[in-house]
Order: C-alpha cells, then sequence, then structure tokens
C-alpha cells in the first residue's frame, strides 16, 4: 500500500507518539518481568516495518551516515547519564574493577572475537574491524545491570555492602560501558588503517601510536577533565531559587554534553572519552547537590527517547533483512562471542580481584553489547572500504540480538538472586537499587 505524503506524516506521528508513551508507560508492566524495554522495541519495530505502510525500511548499509550519526547521538547522550549515575570517587584502588575491564578485558575481547571472525570467513580487516566494534559494553542496552542514578536527597551516604563497596558487579558494568565506548577507538582506526593501507603493521603502527593513541587519548582525557570541571562551576555558580531557573535545571546536562564532545571532537581527540570524564568530573565536583537528581533525569530520559528510535529502527533492519546473509559459520561465531569470548575475558582479568566468585562471573557474563557496535560499525565503513560489509553487519547484529535476549532477559534476576544469597547486605543494596 502506497500512502500519500501527508498520510504517512500522520501515520509517522503516531507511531512516535506510541513509542514515547510506550517509554514513559512500559516500564512499569515489566518491571517484575525478566524482561528489558529494548527488548519490546525491537519487536515492535520488526512487526512495525513487517506490515505493508509504505514506511521505508531501515538499511545501515544503504543509509550509512544517517546510521553513524544518529548512534552517535545516542552513545553521546548515554555517556553523560552513564557519568552521573556512578557516585564513587574516581581513584585507582576505588575503580580498580574498571579498570581491569578496560585494561585485559577489552584488548582481549578484541582479539579473540578478531580470531573468531576471521575463522567464520572473513577478511583480516573485517575480522579487525569486528573485532573492535563488538567489544563495547553498551551503556544503553545494559542499563538493566548499571547502578541507580542520584537521588534527590543527597544527605545520606550511599549503602555499601559488607567489603565497604557498594555493588560491584552494577558498578562495574556501569564504569566500563562508559569507558570502552571511547577507549576502543584507536582499535577501530587499526581496522581502517588495514583496509586502507595493508595489514602489514609497518604501513600504519607508525602514525597509530602517536596520532591514534597517545595525541588522541590525550586530547580527549585533558579535555574531559577540564570542561568538566569548568561545566561543574558553571553548574554550581549560582543556588537556583526563582521558579523559571528551576524549571531549566537539567538542561545543563544536555547543553554540557554536546559543547563537550564537539569541541574535544574539534581539537583533535576522542569525544566519547571526553564526555564520560566531564561527566564523572561533574559528579564529583559536589558530590551531595540536589542539582544532580534533574541533570541525570533530563539526560537520562533523552537517552530512552534515543534508545526507542534506534533499537525499533534496529529491529526494522532485521525485518528488511539485515540478518539474511548470516551463514552458520557467521551465527556461531555471535554465540561464541557471547557465551564464550566475553565471558572468558572477564574472568581473565578479574583474577585475585578481591570480590566473591559469583560476583566476578556475574560482571564476566554480562558485558551486552548495543549501540556502541552499530556506531562504530557504521563509523568504520563510511571511512574505508571493507571486503563483505553485509557480512559483518549481519554478524554484529546477530551478536547484538543475542546479547540483548539472553542476558537482557537474565540479568536482573540472576544479579538479585545470586548475589543477594551470597551476601544479605548485598542483597539488600540490589534488590533496593532494583525497585529504584
Amino acid at each position: 500500500m502506497v500512502l500519500e505524503a501527508f498520510q504517512l506524516y500522520d501515520l509517522l506521528l503516531v507511531l512516535v507518539g506510541i513509542a514515547v508513551l510506550g517509554a514513559a508507560i512500559l516500564p512499569r508492566f515489566i518491571a517484575e518481568l525478566p524482561a528489558t524495554d529494548p527488548l519490546f522495541y525491537i519487536v515492535f519495530g520488526y512487526v512495525l516495518f513487517s506490515l505493508p505502510l509504505g514506511i521505508p525500511e531501515p538499511d545501515p548499509l544503504a543509509q550509512g551516515h544517517m546510521t553513524e550519526r544518529l548512534t552517535e547521538l545516542g552513545v553521546i547522550v548515554a555517556l553523560m547519564t552513564v557519568g552521573l549515575k556512578i557516585d564513587r570517587p574516581p581513584g585507582l584502588r576505588s575503580w580498580e574493577s574498571a579498570w581491569r575491564l578496560i585494561g585485559i578485558t577489552m584488548p582481549l575481547t578484541i582479539g579473540l572475537a578478531a580470531l573468531v571472525g576471521w575463522w567464520a570467513g572473513l577478511a583480516v580487516p573485517t575480522a579487525m574491524l569486528f573485532g573492535a566494534v563488538i567489544a563495547p559494553t553498551d551503556p544503553v542496552i545494559a542499563s538493566e545491570v548499571q547502578v541507580e542514578g542520584p537521588g534527590g536527597s543527597t544527605e545520606e551516604e550511599p549503602k555499601e555492602d559488607a567489603a565497604g563497596r557498594r555493588d560491584e558487579v552494577r558498578y562495574a558494568l556501569s564504569a566500563e560501558s562508559g569507558l570502552n565506548d571511547g577507549f576502543v577507538f584507536p582499535f577501530t582506526n587499526v581496522a581502517i588503517a588495514m583496509a586502507l593501507v595493508g595489514v602489514s603493521p609497518a604501513n600504519w603502527i607508525g602514525e597509530w601510536i602517536l596520532v591514534d593513541v597517545l595525541f588522541k587519548i590525550g586530547v580527549a582525557l585533558v579535555g574531559g577533565l577540564v570542561l568538566g570541571y569548568l561545566l561543574a562551576r558553571l553548574v554550581f555558580v549560582k543556588p537556583v531559587e526563582e521558579p523559571l531557573p528551576k524549571a531549566m535545571l537539567g538542561l545543563e546536562a544536555l547543553g554540557g554534553t554536546f559543547a563537550v564532545y564537539g569541541l574535544i571532537e574539534f581539537l583533535g581527540g576522542y569525544g566519547f572519552i571526553g564526555v564520560f570524564i566531564a561527566a564523572t568530573v561533574l559528579r564529583d565536583y559536589e558530590r551531595r547537590h540536589a542539582f544532580y537528581e534533574p541533570l541525570h533525569d533530563l539526560s537520562e530520559k533523552s537517552e530512552q527517547l534515543l534508545q526507542i528510535a534506534i533499537v525499533t529502527l534496529f529491529g526494522g533492519a532485521i525485518a528488511g533483512g539485515l540478518l539474511a546473509p548470516l551463514t552458520l559459520e557467521l551465527f556461531l561465531a555471535a554465540v561464541a562471542i557471547v557465551f564464550v569470548v566475553r565471558p572468558v575475558s572477564g574472568i581473565v582479568a578479574l583474577l585475585g580481584f578481591d570480590r566473591s566468585w559469583s560476583e566476578r562471573l556475574a560482571i564476566s557474563f554480562f558485558g551486552l553489547r548495543g549501540i556502541g557496535t552499530f556506531y562504530y560499525l557504521a563509523y568504520a565503513l563510511n571511512q574505508a572500504p571493507f571486503a563483505d560489509p553485509e557480512a559483518i553487519w549481519a554478524l554484529a547484529a546477530t551478536t547484538i540480538l543475542l546479547s540483548a535476549v539472553v542476558l537482557g532477559i537474565s540479568a536482573t534476576p540472576i544479579i538479585e538472586k545470586r548475589l543477594g544469597a551470597e551476601s544479605p547486605e548485598l542483597g539488600e543494596v540490589i534488590g533496593e537499587e532494583s525497585s529504584g
């Protein structure tokens, strides 16, 4: 059925309205279910684009630049949101689990995933790209296993477990999702360099180390610290007492997010790293301030709306044949990433870490893949010609789908049941956070 332009516009308004209503109402109905709202929107998108409504099907390959920009926006806002959630002051010891996941789990996941992709038939540059794009733990899809946002009242310190720390599983996965969405960029650039100038390291390694690693990460780190501090000074410079300024509370987070990202990208750094660091600096600047609730709430609402759009389009792309190039080898590769590569990489990184095995296994297992993968894949394919782009999209999409379905359904009940049974104090903390 072909719809006239004004009819299609009216239909899109109805669908957008349904999606936004779903964002507000759906969590009330699924709070007690072993499911996450992204799963519902994937199904919604699949059904929506399967119907003969005349809506153009999303195609991440044909619409590569739009895919890159939309997913980039989703990741930027999600990084600010997760940065504002983390209430643990930064430090080598206090963030030990995050450093282990970034320094060991991420590169190990990239290497093993690249080998799995190569085994499944991908060319070496494409396999390297797959390893890089599939490594980030997603700050959007993984929201079910993240720490809760800051509360409106900051008079009380956050509850801690018996070891003197808050729930390590939720913290570790939150911090990891914030950090690795930026630190995976140099590895993506390795794959791009391989596709452009050849696989041999002699062709690219010098420029890669100097520019992609040292310079761009350095700019992101320094820029995130400086801009985060300036943003904090701006936010807390004057008490808010009048009605209009109170109504505007929260916009600082959204405006600051875009400003920090744009400035760091302009200076040549990795904007994702800069945004997350700026958010943690802002959160750490005045930890007891009541401003954090509206700051976090607005950024989280923005994140949820972008998630709805992206995940619905993902379901629509599946309906349009995104998984058509999938072979048995590619499917087995996706299964291996979710059930072998990530868990093994996590366990290796957490050997000797001073937490229970239940916690270490949960951190290792629940590294969900998601929107960050979409961004990096679209970005890389827009930068260089890779062999088998349809195959890598099918492989990445299958991995994300498996991760969202299997891990999304099992995450909350397993974390609450297993960790709560092992540590009563921890169980109380998790239970309160889950009922948030």
